[in-house]
């Protein structure tokens, strides 16, 4: 489920839900819906996790947003360990 239909299905508590747990607003949620904005992988990780707890509650109404739809280059995430993981493997 892309993050604008999530947004336009949730309710405001679900929303509000999503983007305390980001540390941001509604606002920013909607910047990224509408691609004005593209989330850091830290930050696109997060709404996945969190949309996917909320979609669990919901009774099937939502699902998750995948964190590759929120990134401006989802190639990242098309290796077999999180990218997070990656990075921390640097020398």
């Amino acid at each position: 489920m892309e993050l604008r239909h999530f947004l336009r299905a949730a309710s405001k508590r679900e929303r509000a839900e999503v983007a305390v747990v980001c540390n941001d607003s509604v606002s920013y949620l909607y910047q990224l819906a509408g691609k004005h904005r593209y989330a850091s992988a830290l930050m696109a990780a997060r709404i996945e996790a969190m949309t996917r707890e909320v979609a669990s509650r919901s009774g099937g109404r939502l699902q998750a947003v995948p964190r590759e739809s929120l990134v401006r280059y989802p190639e990242i995430y098309d290796r077999e360990e999180p990218y997070l993981m990656v990075a921390e493997e640097r020398p």
